[in-house]
């Protein structure tokens, strides 16, 4: 038997690759899906507390108020409208548009400014009606 890989060049390692934007992006937009997964377990706790009595309810309302419980809920609202954004530049590709080089570059850029801009909005909003 012979060896069908002797011969052929190897895969690029990831030393060799220049991080180029769209690749972080798409690196973010993985981490952010994950990082969804534990948040959503964070609204399941609260939703949970809401139907198990106010003394329940109240003590999670207090952790979800301590700095390290909003850094955390800021943390989570971001992870939201990141994943979210970079979602609908998938779409957007779905579609078959926005493949240009220098759009996509350009949209990779603006999605982190974007999200951070959305959510401060959002915590702002969220402030401002409370």
């Amino acid at each position: 038997m012979t060896n069908v890989t002797r011969g052929r060049p190897l895969s690029p390692h990831l030393q060799i690759y220049k991080l180029i934007p769209t690749m972080a992006m798409s690196i973010v937009h993985r981490i952010t899906g994950g990082a969804l997964y534990f948040g959503t377990i964070l609204v399941a706790w609260w939703l949970i507390a809401a139907a198990s009595g106010e003394a329940y309810y109240d003590w999670v309302s207090w952790a979800f108020g301590t700095w390290i419980g909003r850094l955390v809920l800021f943390g989570y609202t971001w992870a939201l409208v990141h994943h979210m954004l970079g979602g609908l530049r998938h779409f957007m590709w779905d579609m078959g548009h926005g493949y240009e080089k220098h759009f996509s570059t350009k949209l990779a850029k603006a999605t982190p400014v974007a999200s951070i801009a959305l959510t401060l909005v959002i915590w702002i909003i969220g402030y401002a009606v409370r």
